[in-house]
């Protein structure tokens, strides 16, 4: 089993089934409001903009709360920041459910900084926990955070028109991290502590492989981002209803399931990972030129592009904070600057695509946008992509 936190395979198993559980809260509470983006504007009297800023809070969350897990980590046990974290994702959630703008922020800004700390210790406990099976934990981490989102997508319009409220869909995301907190509970008698400082474990903000994945991992969120609140309009705008927008958004998330799971495995066997980062690129342009000039036509191709894309790039900036890391306590602070500094440049994205499409009434300039950037992330992502760890510079 590769550690001596655990008695047996079960207590293993056990704890690995329960790190699943909390990350698949981490994108789902988030999405669910992407293809109810009509009810929710009428019902609450915003804009475009304004429902694009529920989208960018929680990445401003990120952003911020990002950076001070390491240090919080150090004085709290990591089990119990994670218990915390999950506690405070559910009372978000919970908050989001009383019906004007304020309260949606407020439970909104909660919600993110709950998901900003599972974001940043979850890689590296996966590292620190199991460190012989990293790789393909991760590749199984960033499948149950994408099926969270996928079912996210695909259950908020059937769930809507069943109870003829779109609060309900919602109120799964309020449930599940208390699920997900009661499953944690026995994970806090695990007798678990982050290995001594080594002198690798120094500060990562002046290492420029370190820049290099923080550009990639925030350019990568901008597309997820911006496609996950966008997306149900873009189609509904091109003539599809809201419950085959929400459709083709939930394939647009499940259909990268697979490359989730097999980009991590694949990526630790290669002496370097350059050659998924074009690839993923090249899959990435063909979906966004395909929703941007034919929406409609290609539907099919262009969701399972986008989709293969978006968890394959996920997954490949998560694995490589544990590949290019040399311990936990190192895995830790590049998994907060890398998130940290990823999500503000993501943070940005929701409201100004929101922006650019109120002010234009048409997708033109907000697809062009979406290319010049997947351009950008392949430029970004290319030193990290190559031999050594974060802090070699061959």
């Amino acid at each position: 089993m590769g550690n001596n936190y655990f008695k047996d395979r079960l207590s293993f198993f056990a704890a690995i089934f329960a790190l699943m559980l909390a990350a698949a809260n981490l994108r789902g509470g988030l999405v669910v409001i992407g293809p109810l983006v009509e009810d929710i504007r009428t019902d609450l009297g915003i804009s475009a903009a304004a429902f694009g800023f529920l989208m960018t809070l929680p990445l401003l969350c990120f952003a911020s709360f990002s950076l001070v897990v390491p240090w919080v980590a150090n004085r709290l046990a990591p089990m119990k920041v994670v218990a915390l974290a999950l506690l405070t994702l559910g009372i978000g959630a919970a908050a989001r459910l009383f019906g004007d703008y304020g309260m949606m922020v407020s439970g909104t800004l909660a919600l993110g900084a709950g998901i900003a700390i599972l974001n940043v210790l979850i890689p590296s406990l996966v590292k620190g926990l199991f460190p012989e099976n990293a790789s393909s934990l991760t590749g199984v981490y960033t499948l149950v955070l994408t099926t969270g989102a996928a079912f996210s997508f695909y259950s908020s319009i059937p769930m809507r028109d069943a109870f003829n409220d779109w609060h309900v869909p919602m109120i799964v995301w309020a449930i599940l991290p208390i699920i997900a907190l009661l499953v944690w509970l026995p994970m806090l008698r695990v007798k678990f502590k982050p290995a001594a400082p080594t002198s690798v474990s120094s500060s990562v903000w002046r290492l420029p492989r370190a820049w290099s994945l923080a550009s990639f991992m925030g350019l990568q969120s901008i597309q997820f981002y911006v496609l996950a609140t966008w997306l149900p309009r873009i189609f509904m705008d091109a003539g599809l209803s809201d419950a085959e927008a929400g459709l083709m958004t939930a394939i647009f998330t499940m259909i990268g399931i697979p490359a989730a799971l097999l980009t991590p495995m694949i990526a630790a066997k290669l002496p370097t990972q350059r050659s998924i980062v074009a690839i993923i690129t090249l899959i990435g342009l063909v979906g966004v030129f395909g929703i941007w000039l034919a929406p409609i036509e290609g539907r099919y191709l262009w969701v399972a592009c986008l989709g293969t894309y978006g968890g394959a790039s996920l997954s490949l900036a998560l694995a490589l904070i544990a590949m290019k890391s040399h311990d936990m306590r190192q895995a830790t602070a590049l998994s907060a600057m890398v998130q940290g500094v990823g999500y503000l440049l993501a943070s940005i994205a929701p409201s100004l695509i929101g922006a650019l499409y109120d002010w234009q009434q048409a997708w033109t300039l907000p697809m062009l946008t979406l290319v010049l950037l997947l351009i950008a992330q392949a430029v970004a992502g290319w030193p990290i992509s190559g031999t050594g760890k974060v802090d070699e510079t061959r």
